[in-house]
This record gives C-alpha cells, sequence and structure tokens, in this order.
C-alpha cells in the first residue's frame, strides 16, 4: 500500500522544484517548496513534513549543515539529499549528517519517488558524525553513475563492522575501496594492514594471517605477530581472497565464525578485534562450484558486496583521473603538465585494460619524460601504441564518411537542416553499423560487445530492438 505524506523539497533550481513537485503531487503527496534555507525554515517553522528533500549547494548556506541541525531537533524526520556534486564526499558527508538516503543529480523520477515511500515508512535515521572531509583527501577519485553506486555503499557501511568483498578487474582500486572504508569509519585511528594472498607462498599463509610462536617451524627463531594481531583494532585487507590455499579458508572461517585464533604453534587464544575487508578480480562464485573456493566462507565474506567498474565502463571519469594523477606527480616532485583537449578525447577512447592503475602509471611516466607542458594527442597515441585503435584509425575516412553523409542530407531536404534533428540522424546511422561490427567481431557475444562499447549488456539488448538488429548471431555466446 502506497504511503501518502507531506514533502518539503529544497531546491534553488526552479525546474527541479517543479518536476518534482508535480511527480510526488501525482501519486498524492503533498508538495510544499523553498528555494532557499531561509525559505525552508518559515515552511519548517509552521508544520513539520513527513520528509524532507533538500539540496547541498543552496544560495544562503550548505544543505547538510542545515540537516544535521534540524535532526539534532527532529531525530526522526527522513531527509534525502539531492546533489550535483557526486563525490565520495558529498555521499559520505550526507550519510553522517543522518540522511536517509543520497541521490545524486541528474536522479530517476521513480527512483526518487521509491525513495520517498521507504523515508515514510521507516521515519528514523542513522546516527553519526559529520566528517567534513574535502574530496581532495579522499582515496576514490570519479563522478560517473557507477562510482556513485560504489559511494552510496561505502558510506553505508564505514560506520559498520560488516564484512565487505570486493570485486573487480585488477587495477581498479579495491585496496583504495578498503581504505576509504578504513579512513571513513570508526577504526580510523588504528591500523590499516594490507594482505596478498597471490603474493605469500601457500605454505606460509597461515603463520602470515596468525603468527607463529618460536620453534613453531624450521626457521621460526622467534615469536612473530600475524596480520590479525598487526591490525588490532584496525582493518585486515585480504586481497586476492581468491588464491587462499584451502587449509586456509578452514581456519579463516573458524576465526570469522567464532572471533578467536591461535597462532601456528601457540596454544593461548587471542582475540581478532579486527574489521575484515577482502577482495578479488576471481569469480568466486564459479571457484565454489569447481569446489576451490568454500561455499561457507563465500557467504562470510559476501555480507556487502561492492563491484568496482572497470574503468572503461566509466570512461566519464577518466578526464578528472587523468588531473588527479599528474597533480599528485607534482606533489612529488616532478613538472606540472596538462592535457589538451584533443588528448583527453584520446584518454576516453582507451580500453584501459589495466585500468586505473594503467592511467596512473602512464600520467606519471609522462610527466617525467614530457619534454613539453602540454601533453597532446599524438604524443598520447605514440605511447598508448596499437592498444586504443578507435582514437587512432580510420579518422580521416569515418569523417569523410559523416561528412558525405551531411551532403547527402542537405540534398535530400533543400529547405534546410535547422530542424534539430541532425545529430540524432547522423549517431542513429552511424550507431547500427558500429553496433552490428562490434557483435560480428565478437561472433555475436553481446556481453563481450558490450563491454568492448563500454556499456551495460541490457542496454545494448534494448539498442539492438529499437535498431532492430535481431540476427541469431547478435543473440548467442552469452556465457563469456
Amino acid at each position: 500500500m502506497t504511503a501518502i505524506g507531506t514533502i518539503l523539497v529544497v531546491d534553488d533550481d526552479a525546474a527541479i522544484r517543479t518536476v518534482v513537485a508535480q511527480s510526488l503531487r501525482r501519486i498524492g503527496h503533498r508538495v510544499m517548496l523553498a528555494a532557499t534555507l531561509g525559505a525552508a525554515q518559515i515552511e519548517l517553522a509552521s508544520a513539520l513534513p513527513d520528509v524532507l528533500i533538500t539540496d547541498v549547494v543552496l544560495p544562503d548556506g550548505d544543505g547538510l549543515d542545515h540537516v544535521a541541525q534540524l535532526l539534532r531537533d527532529h531525530p526522526r524526520l527522513p531527509v534525502i539529499v539531492l546533489s550535483a556534486q557526486n563525490t565520495l564526499s558529498t555521499a559520505v558527508r550526507a550519510t553522517e549528517a543522518g540522511a536517509f538516503e543520497y541521490l545524486p543529480k541528474p536522479f530517476d523520477l521513480d527512483v526518487l519517488a521509491s525513495t520517498v515511500q521507504g523515508a515514510l515508512r521507516r521515519g528514523q535515521r542513522r546516527q553519526a558524525e559529520p566528517l567534513g572531509e574535502e574530496d581532495k583527501g579522499m582515496p576514490l577519485i570519479g563522478r560517473s553513475p557507477a562510482m556513485q553506486d560504489v559511494y552510496r555503499v561505502i558510506a553505508r557501511v564505514v560506520s559498520n563492522d560488516l564484512t565487505v568483498l570486493v570485486s573487480g578487474e585488477s587495477g581498479t582500486g579495491k585496496e583504495l575501496v578498503a581504505r576509504a572504508i578504513h579512513e571513513l569509519g570508526p577504526r580510523r585511528h588504528a591500523p590499516f594492514v594490507a594482505l596478498n594472498m597471490a603474493a605469500i607462498p601457500r605454505e606460509l599463509i597461515e603463520a602470515e594471517l596468525f603468527g607463529h610462536e618460536r620453534g613453531a617451524f624450521t626457521g621460526a627463531a622467534a615469536r612473530v605477530a600475524g596480520k590479525f594481531e598487526q591490525a588490532a583494532g584496525g582493518t585486515l585487507f585480504l586481497d586476492e581472497i581468491g588464491d587462499m590455499p584451502m587449509d586456509a579458508q578452514t581456519r579463516l572461517l573458524r576465526v570469522l565464525q567464532s572471533g578467536e585464533f591461535t597462532t601456528v604453534g601457540g596454544a593461548r587464544t587471542i582475540r581478532a578485534d579486527v574489521r575484515i575487508v577482502a577482495a578479488t578480480n576471481k569469480d568466486l562464485t564459479g571457484l565454489v562450484q569447481q569446489g576451490q573456493f568454500r561455499e561457507d566462507l563465500f557467504y562470510r565474506l559476501n555480507v556487502v558486496p561492492i563491484a568496482l567498474p572497470a574503468l572503461r565502463e566509466r570512461r566519464q571519469d577518466v578526464a578528472l583521473l587523468a588531473r588527479h594523477f599528474l597533480d599528485r606527480a607534482v606533489e612529488d616532485g616532478l613538472p606540472r603538465k596538462s592535457i589538451d583537449r584533443e588528448g583527453v578525447a584520446v584518454l576516453e577512447g582507451h580500453d584501459w585494460p589495466g585500468n586505473v592503475r594503467e592511467l596512473e602509471n602512464l600520467m606519471r611516466r609522462l610527466a617525467a619524460l614530457g619534454r613539453d607542458e602540454w601533453i597532446t594527442a599524438g604524443e598520447l597515441r605514440a605511447t598508448l601504441g596499437g592498444a586504443a585503435p578507435s582514437a587512432t584509425i580510420g579518422d580521416e575516412d569515418l569523417a569523410a564518411a559523416v561528412l558525405g553523409r551531411l551532403n547527402r542530407l542537405a540534398r535530400e531536404h533543400p529547405a534546410g537542416l535547422d530542424d534539430g534533428t541532425l545529430h540524432a540522424r547522423i549517431i542513429g546511422e552511424v550507431e547500427r553499423p558500429l553496433i552490428e561490427a562490434t557483435l560480428a567481431r565478437f561472433q555475436g557475444n553481446q556481453l563481450r560487445a558490450a563491454r568492448a562499447l563500454g556499456i551495460n549488456r541490457n542496454t545494448l539488448r534494448k539498442r539492438l530492438d529499437t535498431l532492430g538488429i535481431g540476427a541469431p548471431a547478435a543473440r548467442q555466446g552469452e556465457s563469456d
């Protein structure tokens, strides 16, 4: 059953106020509107709404500061925060201020309506203390929709000790997620300890994790504390957890179940006071099915899953990341460099098989070795080589084809091309052969084609239906 309530919407953008009000009124809510914090305070003084929806940046102040102050007096008022400042800092500040939910702009009206329903039903907030961290100090960088999903999960888990499993390709920044959870949470003043399972000999993993006593094995000349002890009170990051041998998996499971462990060769029980964040670039579900990873351990680790997108799936973040890495290079004593507009286009067209790590290494190399203060498209093409064919092959042919099509449209429409449909026509005609060629390249495998195109498979399927591309080859090979 739909809950109906009074909603106060605070946003200095008149268009957003109008659209949100129309959407909420259409489903029966009573809506009050305010363009400033001052106007909102007048509305709040006359009557407390059931839900408050507020922007962050307002003409007369910070919406999140107002939220924190308001919730001190009305702790059960659900607050939904909207913001065009789509950063991890904003997501965390919104949650820490006590917001019921944070929605980055642009947002889906159906999602907003559903969030309002949840807020009305719940009618409560989370207790938290504002951090006030600057974005430049945040471990993660990016404002794409894919990263917004990651930020929202991080913001929800920083204040508790739930176990987190981070998945993603190599180089996507899994350890940065773990550090963000640690540095933004209550364990931030205790150690952050990382252990890469793939870098430790299999026979030494248990000793690395739990420590060992003197004489426990050949070469153990003294007692050594393991990672669990070293991380006491803090966070233990277990990287490449999919490479953990089965016997060590059994001991780790026992620790997660009991919260206690013993050193190798020891008898004294030690309390495991750590938060666990694990990470993998492997398909753990597949490893479970193959009998190479314990199913019960998987469920113990996968309490809060966070899937990190590959850089090719968040191309709009590439320029922001590149500039961030160039700024960091300056802090390390390297010359300041900038990227010209054509260079940014080359970066955004690259597939980045090494993900964010590859981009960071490239920026540092160019900062150190580049002779000019500007990093150009030509320099980037030469450095990236043949790994980004879409940015380097057939530019002249493509330009000629577009020009030819434009001339043909002009002949077909002698009245002119000022009806506002030119962009859609050209893009539509380019999109069909692009999708058909990409599907053919991957033998009709939609998943691989979607990855190459930088879109998800559902989007690709919708475009196939819209464009009428329905050949059997385009529907096969879904398993890779």
